[in-house]
């Protein structure tokens, strides 16, 4: 047993871990080489410019955010540094000139500038993440590594790109337009596609699934810092350094937006998780049922590919399966409902569906919970997959329980088995195995 818990302990951390310590690897490398770079390269452009988006990315650093699904944004940071890695130029501020020919711009000379080398803004940006997660580790919250490494390679790709085409885009705006908005797209898709690689191995869910749920949660946010970094670039070269103050204001307000609708979606979480915990209070289900089921079904969910908003849906659900016991006289013993008869886990589902949709915004929910009761190979009608994958993990609960035992859960997953195609959905069945044989159910 020993020796079979050090395998799953080293299975663990290589299936969570490699991808982020591959990124973080390359953000370190990325940050000692540009720091070795300032000891040897003299420092590009006035050190007060770099301060000031240094401290601009800080700001946006300690004001991150956390979306839907527990991911961590950092809008105005990410905007910043993009903006950094492409400002051309800085209205009062004299910039080293790299070309002793003048160019007309507007029909007025002016001196061609170069935006910074790809390694300084690295820098910049780094030390100005880095500056920022240190409130947040003082409070005791995660420092969010992760997140910034991704930030960061998001935009040293962006300045890498930009640096060589900085000098003939000054006297060309319409053009220098039309390549930052790619630019700006391309960092945004850089850090959305690293953030799924990593949130695919932390959820071990399917990458493709977990790719279009990065890209459907974050594109509203990504295209208003696409803009803001922008408007931030054109708007330095007429305001100078002073429009960073002006220009955080409408992205402080999108941010604001943004945690408002994560915060609403906390409270509907455990507002749920409180209305489950009233059948284990009242003794119709044992302590921490509700919650297993949970974990399971989501883990199921997940190794069967489905999408965030329907995983959303089936938490909710099966948090809430069981409801439907209050209405009975005499609790079931153990709250097994898989030795119930048909009729009365139809009556007891159909009595959950009816609680639930009197809330009157959790009509998808009620419809998962309708419907648990009946077997895959249907009869009345075909239950949605998630109704499927609740009987599933519900009936597995019932046999095993919170049993971290091998041999029980086992003889769990084969009792299931054997009734596939009738009781059990065999893809569910099959999810569910792959499930609860990587890890045990409690570290789900």
């Amino acid at each position: 047993m020993t020796a079979r818990a050090a395998e799953q302990r080293w299975l663990a951390w290589q299936t969570i871990d490699t991808g982020r310590l591959v990124l973080l690897s390359v953000t370190s490398t990325l940050v000692v080489v540009a720091v070795a770079r300032t000891t040897v390269v003299p420092f590009y452009g006035t050190r007060f410019v770099a301060i000031a988006f240094g401290l601009y990315i800080a700001f946006g650093e300690l004001l991150r955010l956390v979306l839907p699904g527990g991911r961590e944004a950092a809008p105005i940071a990410m905007s910043a540094a993009l903006s950094y890695a492409m400002v051309l130029r800085v209205a009062g501020q004299h910039w080293p000139q790299v070309s002793s020919r003048p160019v007309v711009v507007n029909r007025h000379v002016v001196n061609v500038v170069m935006n910074g080398p790809p390694l300084q803004v690295v820098l910049v940006a780094a030390a100005g993440m880095l500056l920022g997660s240190l409130p947040h580790i003082a409070a005791g919250r995660r420092a969010g590594l992760t997140g910034m490494s991704a930030r960061l390679v998001a935009v040293a790709c962006v300045a890498f790109i930009f640096h060589p085409l900085s000098s003939h885009l000054l006297a060309m705006p319409k053009v220098a337009f039309v390549v930052m908005a790619i630019l700006a797209m391309l960092g945004w898709l850089i850090e959305t596609v690293i953030s799924a690689v990593i949130r695919a191995d932390d959820l071990r869910a399917r990458y493709s699934v977990t790719l279009a749920d990065e890209l459907r949660v974050q594109w509203r946010l990504g295209l208003a810092v696409g803009v803001a970094a922008i408007i931030t670039v054109f708007g330095a070269e007429v305001m100078g350094i002073a429009e960073l103050a002006v220009f955080a204001g409408p992205l402080l307000v999108i941010q604001f937006a943004f945690r408002r609708y994560a915060g609403i979606r906390a409270t509907y979480l455990q507002t749920v998780r409180a209305l489950a915990q009233v059948t284990e209070v009242g003794g119709y289900v044992e302590s921490g049922h509700s919650r297993r089921v949970s974990r399971l079904a989501l883990a199921i969910g997940r190794e069967l590919g489905m999408p965030e908003p329907d995983l959303l849906n089936l938490e909710y659900a099966a948090l809430m399966h069981d409801i439907g016991q209050l209405s009975l006289v005499e609790p079931i013993p153990g709250g097994a409902t898989l030795l119930v008869s048909p009729a009365e886990a139809r009556r007891i589902a159909e009595y959950g569906a009816e609680v639930i949709r009197q809330t009157g915004v959790l009509d998808a929910v009620a419809e998962l919970v309708r419907w648990q009761w009946l077997p895959a190979s249907g009869g009345l009608r075909t239950p949605p997959l998630g109704s499927k994958v609740i009987r599933a993990a519900n009936a597995f609960d019932d046999l095993a329980g919170g049993s971290v035992d091998r041999d029980r859960t086992a003889a769990a997953v084969d009792r299931l088995r054997f009734a596939a195609n009738t009781e059990y959905d065999p893809l569910v069945v099959a999810a569910l195995a792959a499930v609860t044989d990587r890890l045990p159910i409690t570290r789900l």
